[in-house]
């Protein structure tokens, strides 16, 4: 989903919940990864593999200027000889330590995920939790984003929402000032695609 996209969604979604939750829960993850100088971890379950969030996570870091936003994919079934960037298996999980974020994208909770992820909260790692309403996942982690059963939006729609705000710069404004050129496409489009002004 590109920029238009996620403007004219961000339209569509406007009076909801879903901006603020989105907004928020991007805050705490780009404050996470930020305040520690990256160290972000992100981890489906065996048969969701959030392969597309790491995308958009890696173009975010690239045009918001915050190299801290691009994850290492932690898949379940990496293999050695996958390329480098596809080939980080569960074992990363064990090894994370204390400075490091975790960002679990599960629709179902099983159980071997569980394990991992409770053995990373309890060694310092922080703990984010993008899915499945309530359970021990949203028990565990440090924050969440429910997206039940059911809802206006599905999980794959919310990663497209919290990926753009993770990379949105605070205000709009960059370190020197300016807008940056992302920021300022950005609200091109939105003012593009605005519904026209009432008249007098």
């Amino acid at each position: 989903m590109d920029a238009v996209r996620v403007a004219l969604l961000r339209e569509v979604l406007t009076g909801t919940e879903w901006l603020g939750a989105t907004r928020r829960f991007a805050g705490v993850l780009r404050g996470s990864v930020v305040a520690h100088g990256g160290g972000l971890l992100l981890v489906g379950t065996p048969e969701y593999e959030p392969w597309h969030l790491a995308a958009h996570l890696v173009d975010e870091a690239a045009w918001s200027g915050t190299p801290e936003l691009a994850p290492t994919l932690v898949r379940h079934r990496a293999r050695p000889c996958d390329p480098p960037h596809l080939a980080v298996g569960p074992g990363r999980i064990e090894a994370a330590r204390r400075g490091e974020t975790l960002l679990v994208v599960a629709p179902e909770e099983p159980a071997a995920l569980l394990d991992r992820v409770h053995d990373a909260r309890r060694a310092g790692v922080t703990v984010l939790a993008l899915g499945a309403a309530g359970g021990e996942l949203a028990a565990m982690a440090h924050d969440t984003l429910a997206v039940p059963e059911g809802a206006e939006l599905d999980l794959d729609s919310v990663q497209h929402l919290v990926s753009a705000a993770a990379g949105e710069n605070a205000g709009g404004v960059s370190a020197r000032g300016r807008r940056s050129l992302r920021d300022r496409l950005s609200r091109l489009a939105e003012v593009l695609t605005a519904p026209p002004p009432s008249p007098w």
